[in-house]
């Protein structure tokens, strides 16, 4: 079984952040016309979505449905 590092792991959420907030910018962009309040939309929409994203996290942590512990030597990091 091929398991990710974190390093890549953290790389592919930096990335994905990147892409979304990329989204964000060019739709807002789209929108008002305006590429200040776009770029200002954007700085708000990737902390908030950062929030959002660890305060999901923390809250699936404490959900046990989908999860099975890995036999011995299955998984190493």
């Amino acid at each position: 079984m091929i398991i990710d590092k974190p390093w890549r792991s953290f790389a592919k959420s930096v990335s994905w952040r990147a892409t979304g907030t990329f989204d964000t910018i060019m739709v807002s962009w789209l929108v008002t016309g305006q590429l200040k309040l776009a770029l200002s939309i954007g700085g708000v929409e990737v902390i908030t979505k950062m929030v959002l994203y660890y305060l999901h996290e923390r809250l699936w942590n404490r959900v046990s449905w989908g999860r099975v512990m890995p036999a011995k030597g299955d998984y190493e990091i």
